[in-house]
């Protein structure tokens, strides 16, 4: 039997990361996943690339102070860390260390591969609450130029480099079933060779078996993602805080996300922690052009058009669009029902509606300059249009009274009621009439506009709804999408898993998201977004380095 000095299970951004970093040194790697070689980089190659950084010459030019200062308080505000003795006692320490790399060498260790910035750096998660609240003070969204593919790209550039002097055998295809222990290390992995598959990037791909595989190695790391195609583990981890498990979902990553790697961890000693945390997003749609299975895209939306639940009533601030995805998502399950409603204007969603994924931003993930400039200029950008047209979310209408019956035709409902409808979009437009208001939502669009990326290409002039030199109108039925397991294996700050008694399982690594992105949990509660991929790179960079030392 071939004997290799590491074994990284999961081709995704993580596992590359490592792989990278441990080949590095000259040690030996067998780079193991179960997808065909096109589905190489995992759910990290069809995301929007945005990565958290702090106090970047991109932040400083737009006018944007920031500091590891600001970004610590912000992001102690958005975990809610309340389980520090125990289950956030390593993510704690995990998003300290992650907040002193995204201020100090992230961006330059990127850069020197060859990563590069957009110019304007996006603000999510603007929170809503108190200095101390959830959210982002100030705008650190980095969109990386080629979006999720621009991030993978060096990465994969370096293993494949790896790959030619044999320091790297990539082996998709293999499916781990067990970890191999001995005197309580983990010192291998078995499974099943799956046979050849002709699945593009993304699709779903055969389970077909046509053979067996035992592999040892000094060290294993797993990293293998999470849960987000496993409704049912959505479900079964589901916390109360968040109202009831939607009954209906569309997924935001392909099938193979399944968190069975999460399991066989477990059954070889990991322990996996704060189960009950989990990211999915509020805006989802269905995908007029499927890739895999229930395929859903989320809305990236600016902060102007009108959130409703599905009865027809506003919702509470600070329930606005980029606000709080998880305070949202509490609100509108507890509702009762399992989506939300839009109403917006032309005027609003040609400058405020952005897609997430690689896929739906040809200009950003193709490096188009020319695209880029005609995105800001040419009105409703072409793939938005595209679900406009042949998507089966939105409403288009020219009156209120036409769009509320297409909402209704929609659902086959009659939820949504004209007069109510007519009657909050009127109280919300008297109110745009003076420079100040009471309606936090407009105070908010107005403080927007303050920074000047937003007022460029985020955020529309603050208008009234119902004047229809603004239409047509456009309402968007905004459907549950699930995505990100915020939980998962705890893990040391070398990325070792630790048992139940908080001891290291000799020879057992974690990364990415199976570990929930660092210490099993360096998010606590809530995103800052941004930092999914980034803590992919960073534990794939802490695990990857500890590997090389041994």
């Amino acid at each position: 039997m071939q004997k290799y000095d590491a074994i990284v299970v999961g081709a995704g951004l993580a596992g590359l990361v490592a792989t990278a970093e441990i080949a590095d040194v000259g040690k030996k790697v067998l780079l193991l996943d179960q997808e065909p070689e096109a589905s190489l980089g995992g759910q990290a190659w069809w995301s929007f690339g945005g990565l958290f950084l702090v106090d970047t010459p991109e932040q400083r030019r737009l006018g944007i102070k920031d500091s590891k200062e600001l970004a610590w308080q912000d992001w102690l505000g958005t975990a809610g860390f309340d389980r520090e003795e125990d289950e956030d006692y390593w993510g704690k320490k995990w998003a300290e260390a992650y907040v002193d790399f995204a201020a100090g060498e992230k961006r330059s260790w990127l850069y020197n591969m060859g990563v590069r910035f957009f110019p304007v750096v996006g603000w999510a998660e603007r929170g809503g609450y108190l200095a101390e609240g959830h959210g982002n003070s100030v705008p650190r969204f980095h969109v990386v130029w080629g979006t999720g593919p621009g991030v993978v790209a060096p990465f994969e550039k370096r293993v494949r480099e790896h790959m030619k002097n044999c320091l790297v055998d990539y082996r998709p295809r293999h499916r781990i079933d067990q970890l191999l222990t001995q005197d309580g290390a983990v010192v291998g992995v078995s499974g099943a060779i799956l046979e050849e598959s002709s699945a593009k990037r993304g699709e779903d791909s055969s389970r077909v078996e046509v053979g067996e595989f035992t592999f040892e190695a000094e060290s294993v790391l797993v990293s293998s993602g999470g849960i987000g195609a496993n409704f049912d583990l959505i479900r079964q981890n589901w916390p109360s805080r968040l109202g009831q498990a939607p009954k209906k979902m569309i997924s935001g990553v392909p099938a193979h996300v399944d968190g069975r790697m999460l399991a066989i961890t477990e059954k070889a000693g990991g322990r996996i922690v704060n189960r009950d945390r989990m990211w999915h997003y509020t805006e989802g749609l269905k995908n007029w052009n499927p890739v895999w299975s229930n395929h859903g895209i989320r809305i990236l939306p600016g902060p102007s058009s009108i959130w409703l639940d599905a009865r027809g009533q506003r919702l509470p601030a600070p329930n606005f669009p980029g606000f709080d995805t998880l305070g949202t998502l509490e609100t509108i399950q507890k509702t009762g029902f399992d989506y939300s409603w839009f109403i917006l204007t032309k005027k609003i969603i040609q400058k405020e509606f952005a897609l997430s994924g690689s896929e739906q931003n040809p200009d950003l993930t193709g490096k188009s300059i020319k695209q880029v400039i005609g995105r800001a200029t040419a009105g409703i950008p072409g793939p938005v249009k595209a679900f406009m047209e042949k998507g089966e979310d939105f409403v288009i209408a020219d009156s209120l009274e036409e769009l509320v019956k297409g909402m209704n035709q929609l659902t086959d409902e009659n939820y949504i009621q004209y007069e109510e409808i007519e009657r909050q979009l009127k109280a919300r437009d008297r109110e745009i009439e003076n420079k100040f208001t009471k309606d936090l939502q407009i105070t908010a669009l107005r403080g927007a506009r303050n920074y000047i990326g937003d007022k460029l290409i985020r955020v529309a002039p603050p208008h009234k709804i119902l004047d229809p030199s603004n239409g047509p109108l456009i309402a968007v039925r905004l459907n549950i999408v699930s995505r990100k397991t915020l939980g998962g294996l705890q893990t040391n700050l070398d990325g070792s898993v630790l048992n139940d008694s908080g001891n290291v399982i000799p020879g057992l690594y974690a990364a990415g998201e199976v570990s929930g992105f660092g210490g099993g949990g360096v998010h606590g509660y809530r995103s800052m977004e941004g930092t999914f991929l980034g803590g992919c790179l960073f534990s794939g960079r802490q695990a990857g380095r500890a590997i090389g030392r041994k």
